[in-house]
């Protein structure tokens, strides 16, 4: 599949110390993030019927506990492999993960400003494939 089951040790720090700014607003991270994903495609709007509020914490929990097992990905996997399945109900496709890496991008950038250089974006890109790969396993 071409996915890389674990990430380079430098962009797990790198991953882990930004979201550790990021952690400090992460109703607006969500936000930024809900707002870009929209944005890009408005279509995806309807796979969202609880409240917006919520949906961002579980967002912000889910990255959370991603970051926090970088270093373990197997200790996940199960639980990442089952939020994949549960979004292949949603209806969630294969192009929908490209868009949402693309809004997730655009979150870490706009709230990590000047911090956000290209090895932390290469550090964030490595994260997402990990995880959105776990994700799709279940597709």
């Amino acid at each position: 599949m071409g996915i890389p089951a674990m990430m380079s040790p430098q962009n797990i720090e790198k991953v882990t110390v930004s979201f550790g700014r990021l952690a400090l607003s992460k109703a607006k991270v969500a936000e930024d993030f809900y707002k870009r994903l929209f944005e890009i495609d408005p279509s995806l709007r309807k796979l969202f019927k609880s409240d917006m509020k919520a949906q961002g914490e579980k967002l912000m929990m889910t990255i959370s506990i991603a970051v926090s097992n970088l270093k373990n990905p197997d200790a996940i996997r199960n639980t990442v492999v089952n939020l994949g399945k549960r979004h292949v109900t949603y209806g969630v496709t294969k192009k929908d993960y490209q868009t949402v890496a693309t809004a997730l991008l655009f979150a870490v950038e706009k709230n990590l400003g000047d911090a956000f250089t290209p090895d932390i974006k290469a550090a964030w890109v490595e994260m997402y494939t990990v995880v959105a790969g776990m994700m799709q396993e279940a597709a």
